[in-house]
């Protein structure tokens, strides 16, 4: 589990030559831009700017060099295999975020870079996680590299009234207390909060209004758990509205996927 500032590298900063350059700029006019609508809607709500984390999925370590030299500190990944070579590539110049569905069988990749799972919809996982922590925590300490951080963890619910379980990812709401029971009960995980996805066709504004309840409840189970990670590009005004801490933005940041063959 990592952080910025404890890496010898130093970012390469725009890249080299022209196209190096040129994506620079691009990546500095679509963050401001992101940025100022952030500071827009804080304020329009009355509250502290949330938490930024841009989804870097499907793009080249070139570019997180780029963000980090535009202040970027915390990026979101969904596929570990991908994650993982990026965060070992760009160790200790950020802070990872796993955001993505996770198997049971790759939790003990990723407790080895990432800050903070933010989709952790099963106790099943919950106690996978727990085990993977338990054990990088042995293998740091019998290597003299110290003790890490809990592991952060966000609760994933399915917003879908249509939903049922196992279906689109993330747990049901009416789980929320027994979920949090769990993971609040298993060392070396920190229940930070909740998190969810806007459903389809549907209002943000009431979605998120509803994960807001659920992170109520969630706090009856541990009063800390106050971190609320929702939010994307074409709904992050209703998510600050709503009193998201953490946004989770992609493509208004870095533009179209790159092609993936």
């Amino acid at each position: 589990m990592t952080g910025p500032g404890d890496g010898s590298s130093t970012p390469s900063g725009a890249g080299d030559g022209r196209a190096g350059d040129d994506r620079a700029r691009e990546l500095r006019g679509r963050l401001d831009a992101v940025r100022e609508r952030i500071a827009s809607a804080a304020g329009a709500a009355g509250r502290d700017e949330p938490r930024l984390i841009v989804v870097t999925k499907y793009f080249p370590a070139s570019d997180l060099r780029i963000l980090v030299d535009l202040g970027v500190t915390d990026v979101g990944e969904n596929r570990d295999q991908e994650a993982s070579g990026k965060a070992a590539e760009l160790e200790g110049l950020l802070t990872w975020h796993f955001i993505g569905q996770l198997q049971t069988n790759k939790a003990r990749s990723v407790v080895r870079y990432a800050h903070s799972v933010h989709s952790v919809d099963r106790a099943s996982l919950v106690t996978a996680l727990g085990k993977a922590v338990a054990a990088d925590r042995h293998e740091r300490a019998a290597g003299g590299s110290g003790t890490p951080a809990e592991l952060e963890c966000f609760l994933q619910f399915d917003l879908d009234r249509a939903a049922v379980a196992g279906g689109r990812g993330g747990a049901l709401p009416a789980d929320a207390v027994a979920l949090a029971e769990t993971l609040a009960g298993t060392p070396g995980l920190r229940l930070a909060g909740v998190m969810a996805v806007a459903p389809l066709g549907a209002p943000p504004a009431a979605a998120f209004e509803q994960l807001r309840r659920i992170s109520e409840t969630v706090r009856t189970v541990d009063a800390a758990a106050t971190s609320i990670s929702a939010g994307m590009s074409g709904d992050l005004e209703e998510a600050v509205a709503a009193g998201t801490t953490h946004l989770r933005i992609g493509s208004d940041v870095l533009g179209p996927r790159p092609g993936v063959g």
